[in-house]
């Protein structure tokens, strides 16, 4: 039978390749779905690798995509090196949003352009607010940190399609279930004219050269990784567990709530329940694929991002389902998690043996002991 043994030292060469390796499968993979599907396997892969790169309006469109992704995965990297499994991200995402449209919804025609910076500040307290509420469950009560949070996703769905079919709905929106438009004096400001990447990129930029400072140049980082990594070694050097789990959480949260906050401040200039697309989800996906480093990560999340992008190409040029954006997202994943498996462990073919059926001894074939017949075997009376 087939065993699973661990190697004495997995190869570090590999480890770095595995990713590219997952990626190759992956397009294996899609390839034979497009034939099996009666679609060009070439002009499939076009969509989703050519496409948003062929033009300058796809490369902004790409970047606008893969903002959030990578302020998201930037958090959770942070939360898994730090033994904290936070799977909740989309709904620190979602609250993120409706905090800092809150904000929004509060200026006026006098208000400076500056307002935009307290319209993510709202954005940050928000994510960071709902996951606050899994630290404290977690270190209060024990809670299991992935169940909560992932629960969690879905009541602030639920706050979200109150807000917006409720008191927040716009009474001149014709019933539509969504905000008023954002005053410009809330908007992130644009990049280049005619184009909807926003400063938002650079902010996505320089948190990656934050979190590398933090997660490897300083003794904050070190703590929350020997936290990981070694957590008895952690409680014997005094590192608190408490302050990991808070950290990493509300780190995590208010990144997500970071990438809610430029979201609706940004492309889509107001609330609307379509403000959830799965980005806190497959950015667990940008998390593990890059590594968990934050210079892995950018390129990770632009990939991802092209999956969205040809996803919804797809849809629109081939007559797929957009769905097709989860299935590119899925095949990733499990490549990658069987191509670190492997990397991690050889495969053993070992052939079963079926043991020999050894028969009970008889009580003629017991040897003669003496000393044994005198102690185990009580003596009757007239023997």
């Amino acid at each position: 039978m087939l065993k699973l043994e661990a190697r004495p030292e997995p190869s570090r060469a590999m480890s770095i390749a595995s990713p590219l390796i997952a990626l190759a499968i992956t397009v294996v993979i899609g390839t034979c779905l497009f034939l099996i599907l009666g679609k060009d396997p070439l002009r499939g892969l076009a969509v989703f690798f050519v496409e948003p790169v062929k033009s300058v309006y796809a490369l902004t469109e790409l970047a606008v995509k893969a903002t959030p992704l990578l302020l998201i995965a930037l958090g959770l990297a942070v939360c898994f090196r730090s033994n904290v499994w936070n799977i909740g991200a989309e709904g620190q995402f979602i609250v993120g949003a409706i905090f800092a449209s809150g904000v929004a919804m509060q200026a006026t025609a006098s208000t400076g352009g500056w307002f935009f910076v307290a319209v993510i500040a709202g954005g940050i307290v928000g994510g960071m607010a709902w996951a606050a509420i899994v630290a404290l469950l977690r270190d209060r009560f024990n809670a299991n940190e992935i169940l909560v949070s992932l629960m969690l996703v879905y009541v602030a769905e639920q706050l979200l399609n109150y807000v917006v079919y409720g008191p927040w709905k716009d009474p001149a929106g014709y019933n539509f279930p969504q905000t008023i438009t954002f005053l410009k004096s809330t908007q992130v400001p644009k990049l280049f004219t005619g184009y909807r990447v926003n400063v938002g990129v650079l902010v996505a930029l320089v948190s990656v050269a934050a979190f590398w400072i933090l997660l490897f140049r300083t003794y904050a980082g070190f703590q929350l990784q020997v936290g990981g990594l070694a957590p008895a070694a952690a409680r014997y050097a005094g590192f608190s567990s408490r302050k990991a789990l808070w950290s990493a959480l509300l780190l995590s949260g208010g990144m997500a709530g970071l990438a809610g906050g430029l979201e609706v401040a940004g492309p889509l200039g107001q609330l609307t329940p379509h403000v959830p697309a799965g980005y806190g989800f497959a950015a667990i996906i940008v998390a593990f694929v890059g590594r968990l480093h934050p210079v892995g990560i950018v390129f990770s999340a632009i990939l991802m991002s092209m999956f969205y992008i040809g996803g919804e190409l797809a849809q629109s040029r081939l007559g797929l389902p957009k769905s097709l954006t989860g299935v590119f997202q899925g095949l990733l994943l499990f490549t990658l998690l069987a191509c670190d498996t492997l990397i991690a462990y050889r495969v053993r073919w070992k052939p079963s043996r079926v043991a020999p059926v050894v028969a009970a001894p008889t009580v003629d074939d017991a040897p003669l002991n003496p000393v044994v017949a005198s102690t185990t075997l009580p003596a009757r009376e007239g023997t």
